[in-house]
């Protein structure tokens, strides 16, 4: 829900963060573009949002951190148009709303962009993710450059403001994590509909679209991400999205799924047989994961950094492969040279935030990033054996396995936002029964 005070705080934030560390600035932030017809759907800008929980396209941000002020170009009012695609805002109600202290309509940007950047040291502005804003970035300052005899200051440096706003992000607030328990919470209510439905002779499409049908009745505005609903031999590709299979008895079904609510998403995915019952190689691949993601999911704690529990969620699958005949050789030279990749190709996990692979740094000066508090990771490691992979007995072959959950670090340790849905062996045999 919309909070004005949330983004005021955002917003001065962001300015007291800039006059720190940039006193004589100028942040550029666009909104994302508008969609054309035919296409997706729009979603605002993150950072844009972030800033101003306004989701209208075609809108520009400026903040001066040598004023403390902020400015905000829209599209203006326009019957005919809203009659198309709904109501705007306009021009002074989305200076209210983005609590900027000027607002223009969008078509006087150019006209007054040059007053806005001008005598400013240095611009804060993304680069390099829309042609036209680099073009109208790269005109501005030649323009200015060109009035230099007149006393006019183009910005002799370009930062990207994600060194200030995505470090902003990467720590979440209590306002952020409600909106992802949110989240989560839809999600697990969509993996719960899924474990119980999930039948022979059911096609993955048919669960996707289950999926899809919880998030929007949950007031979910939107999939984090494209669905993945992955039976049997597709479990084994990482990013399969066809989800067209029809699924047969005997099969595994991965589902990696979440929602989004109020911009903010989660991340989840669940491995499990139909109908509850695994085979005796599913259960002993799948325990195996289960066993990696537990023991990391122990290790997440302020200090201790994404590779170390890549490191050991490696190390603890690599140890059962070779166990179990599926790998061979030496378990730290394995580990070290990471021949484990045909079977575990993929990272431990990632930020997560309101993009679902979201903002901010994995490595500081070339060293890994130790986790903070208000800092949310996935984890989840996975095994995949495609049925190309002629190294491992056949009854071995076209069994993919991957858990994943959503972790707050905190002060003390972690807090597993997605505990709540199944992923033991007891746990989904009961959640696969269709039992209530």
């Amino acid at each position: 829900m919309f909070d004005p005070e949330l983004y005021v705080r955002r917003r001065a934030a962001f300015l007291d963060a800039m006059a720190a560390r940039f006193p004589n600035s100028i942040a550029w932030i666009p909104s994302a573009p508008a969609v054309p017809q035919g296409n997706d759907v729009f979603r605002q800008d993150s950072d844009f949002f972030y800033l101003t929980g306004f989701d209208e396209p075609g809108s520009v941000l400026f903040f001066d951190s040598k004023e403390k002020k902020t400015t905000v170009f829209v599209r203006p009012k326009n019957v005919k148009k809203e009659t198309w695609d709904g109501p705007r805002a306009g021009v002074d109600c989305a200076k209210e709303l983005c609590g900027a202290q000027e607002s223009f309509s969008i078509t006087q940007l150019d006209a007054k962009l040059c007053d806005l950047v001008k005598n400013h040291k240095t611009l804060l502005v993304h680069l390099g993710f829309s042609r036209a804003n680099d073009d109208r970035v790269i005109k501005t300052l030649h323009k200015l450059r060109a009035k230099k005899r007149k006393g006019i200051v183009a910005p002799s440096e370009v930062v990207d403001p994600a060194v200030l706003l995505h470090e902003m992000r990467l720590r979440k607030g209590p306002e952020d994590l409600t909106a992802m328990s949110k989240a989560i919470a839809i999600t697990a209510e969509a993996h719960a509909r899924a474990m119980a439905s999930a039948r022979p002779g059911t096609y993955e499409y048919e669960i996707e679209a289950l999926m899809l049908d919880t998030f929007r009745r949950n007031g979910s505005e939107r999939p984090a991400y494209g669905t993945i609903v992955a039976s049997g031999p597709n479990a084994c590709v990482l990013h399969y999205r066809s989800n067209r299979r029809q699924m047969l008895a005997g099969d595994l079904l991965l589902i990696d799924a979440g929602c989004e609510y109020d911009y903010f998403a989660s991340d989840v995915t669940r491995t499990f047989p139909l109908g509850g019952v695994f085979s005796r190689e599913q259960q002993i691949l799948y325990e195996l994961v289960l066993e990696a993601q537990i023991e990391a999911i122990a290790a997440v704690r302020v200090g201790t950094t994404l590779e170390k529990l890549q490191k050991g969620a490696a190390r603890t699958m690599v140890s059962g492969l070779l166990r179990l005949g599926l790998m061979e050789g030496d378990l730290d030279e394995v580990v070290k040279k990471q021949k484990f990749k045909p079977f575990y190709p993929h990272r431990i996990g990632h930020w997560l935030g309101m993009d679902v692979h979201d903002v901010g740094e994995y490595f500081i000066d070339g060293k890994p990033r130790p986790l903070e508090a208000g800092m949310v990771i996935t984890v989840e490691p996975g095994l995949y054996i495609p049925l190309s992979n002629e190294t491992v007995a056949a009854q071995w072959r076209g069994l993919g396995v991957r858990i994943e959950d959503d972790v707050l670090v905190t002060e003390t340790g972690r807090d597993v936002l997605t505990k709540s849905i199944p992923k033991t062996v007891d746990e989904l045999r009961y959640a696969c029964s269709g039992a209530s």
